[in-house]
């Protein structure tokens, strides 16, 4: 909804700008809901899954600890000292509940241990990246080639940091962000029942504990019920960033492992291949291909109808330069009827634009070329049989896209660098790339075979 709040109190755009009063949403465009972030402010500190689950942990690395050790801290299993003080322990030493209080009967309160991410935190910030960078270089002098390649890590990540000027505490956090509402979409099913993003249950997890944990800490409630909602806030938190990572997975309502912001960002279906490197493009086209043998080495088949769709916006303008109409609807009807006319133009419109045709997978520059068009009846695209080994290609069901180059240097750069006539060998080799196989060398010598075999009725194969 556009220049209206939630509940409905402002609905014009002449209030552009408030805030309402009573549901405190701001009266403002509706693309806003695309790109502004909101956040929730934790009650505790917890630790980014990305940076201490994940292999190598990052964590781990910086403060010379063991995965097992850093979930252990994390999830309130066991204390970890951050000042051993005139004590008998060692910094980053762990101590489990039994420990833990024999240590404070003993000592009292000259050390200091913590256990959970506001522990993992204070021991980053006490981090001298500087000071650890000189101690790493000298310890590498002498060691084994095993001890060698985990200081290496280490003072990578130390350098990398140095280098950035992130801090390492900011690995854990204290305030959550939110992706914009249009990016976690819920929608209304007939019946009156609603069908929501996965995200949205796992912002309600986090939301929910968050609060609760909240509460509890005002009440002062006891120690153990406290560490338990912080160890389940951190949980949520984990499932909300990374689902799948997860030992026990959160599921939703059909027992389906919900999809959280990794899932959504990674692998073959993910934001990055799917979204942005894979974006539908304008003026392109995709076909079967059929064999050609009548073309030039230089032509595809382009099916008719394909070709009208892709060239309308030429073949709109010359019917408008050539006055047969004077607005773009009208010329829009008169393809849609596909008059004689549309077709002349068409014919002149496609002589000398060239077309790029590619093959999946790509696997060099050969896979993609340079073709002058001929207008085909149909609606497979006609391939020349001597392109076929450049495109790994065979007439078995394969399919080809059509990519219309627009710019004049564009289509200068198809004639000149693109066209199949001017790539006749192999970038790899040098060899030649095109040449003749199967059924035309097999034509080639049935041609060619002596008459002395057919006369004396002799089989030729």
């Amino acid at each position: 909804k556009e220049w209206e709040c939630y509940c409905g109190k402002f609905k014009s755009v002449r209030y552009k700008g408030i805030i309402c009063d009573r549901c405190n949403v701001e009266v403002t465009h509706f693309k806003v809901r695309r790109e502004r972030m909101g956040h929730i402010e934790l009650a505790a500190p917890v630790a980014h899954i990305w940076y201490y689950k994940y292999i190598p942990s990052r964590i781990g690395l910086l403060l010379d600890i063991t995965a097992s050790s850093l979930n252990s801290i994390l999830y309130y299993e066991k204390y970890v000292v951050i000042e051993p003080g005139d004590t008998d322990l060692k910094k980053m030493q762990l101590l489990n509940e039994d420990e833990y209080i024999e240590a404070r009967e003993r000592y009292g309160m000259s050390f200091n241990a913590s256990m959970g991410a506001e522990a993992i935190k204070t021991l980053l910030e006490n981090l001298d990246l500087d000071e650890l960078s000189s101690k790493l270089r000298i310890q590498m002098i002498d060691k084994d080639d095993k001890t060698d390649k985990k200081l290496l890590r280490r003072l990578e990540i130390i350098e990398n940091f140095k280098i950035s000027g992130n801090k390492p505490e900011w690995m854990i956090m204290e305030v959550l962000p939110v992706i914009p509402p249009e990016i976690r979409p819920m929608v209304q099913l007939d019946g009156g029942r609603f069908a929501t993003s996965d995200l949205n249950d796992l912002y309600r997890r986090v939301i929910n504990r968050n609060n609760r944990l909240r509460k509890l800490l005002l009440l002062n409630a006891p120690e153990i019920i406290v560490r338990n909602e912080k160890r389940m806030l951190q949980e949520s938190v984990d499932s909300l960033f990374d689902n799948s990572h997860k030992r026990k997975v959160v599921k939703g309502s059909s027992s389906r492992p919900l999809k959280s912001l990794s899932d959504a960002l990674k692998g073959k279906q993910g934001r990055f291949r799917q979204n942005l490197l894979g974006k539908r493009v304008d003026y392109s086209g995709r076909s079967v291909i059929v064999v050609g043998p009548e073309l030039k080495l230089h032509q595809c088949g382009l099916p008719a109808k394909m070709a009208l769709e892709l060239f309308k916006p030429f073949v709109i303008r010359r019917l408008i330069e050539s006055e047969s109409v004077f607005n773009i609807k009208r010329a829009k009807n008169l393809i849609e009827q596909e008059v004689d006319e549309v077709w002349q133009i068409l014919d002149l419109v496609i002589k000398e634009h060239p077309i790029l045709l590619n093959r999946a997978p790509t696997l060099h520059r050969l896979g993609i070329q340079a073709f002058e068009p001929v207008l085909v009846e149909g609606k497979a695209i006609k391939l020349h049989p001597l392109v076929c080994h450049a495109y790994n290609a065979d007439f078995d069901g394969d399919q080809m896209a059509v990519h219309v180059p627009l710019t004049p240097a564009a289509q200068a750069e198809s004639w000149a660098l693109m066209l199949s006539t001017n790539n006749l060998l192999n970038p790899a080799n040098g060899h030649p790339i095109v040449f003749p196989s199967q059924d035309i060398v097999l034509g080639l010598y049935y041609l060619t075979m002596e008459k002395r075999m057919l006369l004396e009725k002799v089989k030729s194969f």
